[in-house]
């Protein structure tokens, strides 16, 4: 649960992890496959103050869902949290735009960035 005030100053360092961290410039994309969790929102807005395209998706794609929307977008990022993971991984082989990959939670996985850590 956040204030205005803390969604701001969150989302100014959102901006600056998915801008200097993830490597992203104004027009660039990022899907996000997430529950409901506070960080959605905070990437909305980090993605508005960085002129980022968001792409929301729900928790429940499937790993075929998860692949189309990579491709179709040309997303050079995405954010998921550690449950989810494993699905998105199952895809990325086939995902040749994608730069980085940012995952919302306390857990770590390999070749993923943490959100909470950068921020």
């Amino acid at each position: 649960k956040w204030s205005f005030e803390e969604l701001g100053s969150l989302s100014r360092k959102a901006a600056n992890v998915l801008s200097e961290a993830c490597g992203l410039q104004r027009g660039d994309r990022v899907v996000a496959v997430l529950p409901r969790v506070p960080e959605w929102w905070l990437l909305n807005v980090a993605c508005m103050r960085a002129g980022i395209v968001l792409i929301p998706g729900t928790s429940q794609l499937t790993a075929k869902d998860i692949s189309y929307r990579l491709q179709a977008s040309k997303a050079k990022c995405i954010v998921t949290n550690d449950t989810l993971a494993p699905a998105v991984e199952s895809v990325l082989p086939g995902s040749q735009f994608l730069k980085s990959k940012l995952i919302v939670g306390q857990g770590s996985r390999d070749g993923w960035l943490n959100l909470k850590e950068l921020l």
